[in-house]
């Protein structure tokens, strides 16, 4: 095809390369993109009456989690290729290789543990005992929001964190797609992009991050229609899972499995076969008016 004819990637995948630092756009991209989603969730949750300390501490084992459940999928994903021959490249975090996925179950289960944690009335009735008064805790411990709501508020944060995301893995060419000779086909054409050489190929990551930015806007008309508490994060996860499973046949993944699916489609069928049922017997949609008026009352 005529280079002409389709979209040129012309970036380098490094913002800086040089002096023994190097700062990818895909790392870079990824920094922002956490900033953005504590930021957003701390500042909602302040308009909907949550401290903003509280939120900021679970925010910190949201990270920490999500860390680990990124490396931990990716690890597994690799592992029969790569890791079980270099296994102390694990923890080289630094070099790359994270999962999606992992990052939201991990942040999940790192926040929703610190919440249960310090919610729990054991650690109250610690923390409020006189006798702890020479090590200075004797003090009211305030509980923290549930994981519910909290989950909720920041949903459409995390999509428009990850479509932030995916602005460095646009610009680094690092998930190869299929080739395609539709016009807005794509093709990298610095020599250090890791899809230089490639024919042009469906942008994925740009239908991904497009369909994010969607589905962030569709949640958030719904933030205040759907209710119990927690089902708008149901509907983010179960939403954005399925639009991830059908994106990814236009992915090139090196390993695959049952059916042909790649890892990322089969998490995403077993996060829809838990949210998806939790939607159709527990959520249900009422009017803002109506849920104002009762909270005011």
């Amino acid at each position: 095809m005529d280079i002409l004819a389709v979209i040129n990637v012309p970036f380098s995948p490094n913002i800086i390369d040089g002096w023994g630092f190097k700062l990818s756009w895909h790392g870079f991209f990824t920094i922002v993109a956490v900033a953005v989603a504590v930021y957003l969730t701390w500042r909602w949750g302040r308009q909907d009456g949550l401290d903003g300390d509280a939120i900021l501490s679970v925010a910190v084992w949201c990270i920490v989690g999500g860390i680990i459940g990124a490396r931990v999928l990716h690890v597994i994903d690799f592992w029969n290729d790569f890791y079980q021959y270099n296994p102390q490249r694990i923890l080289y975090v630094w070099n790359g290789g994270i999962a999606i996925f992992g990052a939201y179950l991990g942040g999940f289960a790192g926040g929703a543990t610190y919440i249960t944690t310090r919610n729990a009335a054991w650690l109250h009735r610690v923390c409020d005992n006189s006798g702890l008064r020479w090590a200075g805790l004797h003090r009211p411990f305030p509980q923290i929001p549930s994981v519910a709501h909290l989950a909720d508020i920041a949903s459409p944060a995390l999509l428009i964190a990850l479509a932030i995301g995916r602005i460095g893995d646009v610009i680094n060419g690092e998930h190869w797609s299929s080739f395609t000779d539709l016009p807005w086909g794509w093709v990298y054409t610095h020599p250090e992009s890791l899809g230089y050489g490639r024919p042009a190929s469906h942008p994925a990551v740009a239908y991904e991050l497009i369909f994010c930015l969607v589905w962030a806007g569709v949640l958030w008309l719904m933030r205040d229609r759907i209710r119990p508490r927690g089902m708008l994060f149901a509907l983010f996860f179960a939403g954005y899972s399925a639009g991830r499973f059908f994106i990814s046949f236009l992915r090139e993944e090196q390993n695959t499995y049952i059916f042909g699916f790649n890892e990322a489609q089969l998490v995403a069928l077993v996060i829809m076969l838990v949210t998806v049922p939790l939607l159709i017997y527990r959520a249900r949609l009422e009017r803002p008016a109506r849920r104002e008026r009762a909270t005011r009352e």
